[in-house]
């Protein structure tokens, strides 16, 4: 069985247009004119027990509506969605207790109280046993670094110290699964540094399985082997992370400083720039390897430096957002 099944997921919603000028406004009082949105259309995918997946897709996609109704907060207009076992909209209740939702845009803390007056609050929601409670908080607080923080107001806290909270609060329950929209956003490199530690820990040490939809690509890289591409409310790609660096390495880059005349290449290389004693090159893998290209350019000049760089994550997604036209 796996832990989360979605099959044929369809959702629409139906939203108001007006346009500008204040006569067309009044005449939309009493005639409105709507629009179909096809947020989602016919997705399909399964994510096993302890899986970190990551989902990804543009603005508008339809990444946050997915999240939505695997934590039961929206309706789908048909398909299935199994998760651990139950529908999340039929039975929300028993259906909460097994998830933990971050929305990186919102926030589940209350605004005027201290973050620790918010967690006892989240206690008594969920039901939390009193010895369960006080050794999540112990290790919340630690992993998370937020014991110095927890008895300040939240309106007080910068945005990467509410993000850290925000993580605990979704986690006080044992959560067996985790979905994070957009958690590191806005955060500096040590906060996101720190969330990303913090997830792929309790994905080890818990079992945690765990969704992440993110535009930042240091996120995927650090956390997940798996995405799913999706664009205009359709799964395009569901894929190893190995196996897409394989596809968008089949270029790579060799920069060379070099004493000596480069002019002529052989198959399989081509410059890129050059400039006398320097010179970047593209090595196409599929005719020639990287160490026989270096090989190669050591037999016609003297090489004093190289490095060779593979495909970043911003290079894979940026291809994939270029080959399926989103």
């Amino acid at each position: 069985i796996h832990m989360i099944e979605l099959k044929g997921i369809s959702k629409s919603f139906r939203i108001s247009k007006r346009n500008a000028g204040l006569g067309l406004a009044v005449k939309a009082l009493f005639k409105r004119d709507y629009e179909i949105i096809h947020a989602l259309d016919d997705i399909s995918f399964t994510i096993e027990d302890g899986e970190m997946v990551g989902y990804i897709g543009p603005n508008g996609a339809g990444k946050s509506t997915t999240i939505k109704i695997m934590s039961g907060i929206l309706n789908p207009d048909r398909g299935e969605c199994i998760i651990n076992g139950r529908i999340p909209w039929k039975d929300r209740i028993n259906h909460v207790k097994d998830i933990g939702v971050v929305f990186g845009q919102r926030s589940q803390l209350w605004w005027d109280v201290p973050v620790a007056d918010s967690f006892d609050l989240l206690k008594d929601i969920y039901r939390i046993p009193d010895s369960t409670y006080r050794k999540n908080v112990k290790l919340l607080t630690e992993m998370l670094r937020i014991g110095e923080i927890i008895k300040t107001p939240v309106r007080q806290l910068s945005l990467g110290q509410r993000m850290r909270c925000e993580i605990a609060a979704s986690l006080l329950h044992s959560p067996k699964i985790l979905f994070l929209d957009e958690p590191t956003i806005g955060l500096d490199a040590v906060s996101k540094i720190a969330v990303r530690d913090f997830i792929k820990n309790i994905n080890r040490e818990n079992g945690t399985t765990v969704i992440l939809t993110t535009h930042d690509t240091q996120d995927i890289e650090a956390l997940t082997k798996r995405i799913i591409l999706i664009g205009k409310g359709r799964v395009l790609l569901d894929g190893g992370l190995d196996d897409l660096k394989q596809k968008f390495n089949k270029n790579r880059k060799i920069t060379i400083d070099y004493n000596g005349e480069l002019s002529k290449l052989s198959a399989g290389l081509s410059f890129v720039e050059s400039y006398p004693g320097h010179t970047v090159l593209s090595v196409d893998t599929e005719i020639m390897t990287v160490s026989d290209a270096i090989a190669y350019l050591a037999g016609k000049v003297e090489i004093t430096d190289f490095s060779v760089e593979s495909a970043t994550m911003d290079d894979i997604v940026v291809g994939l957002y270029r080959e399926y036209r989103i």
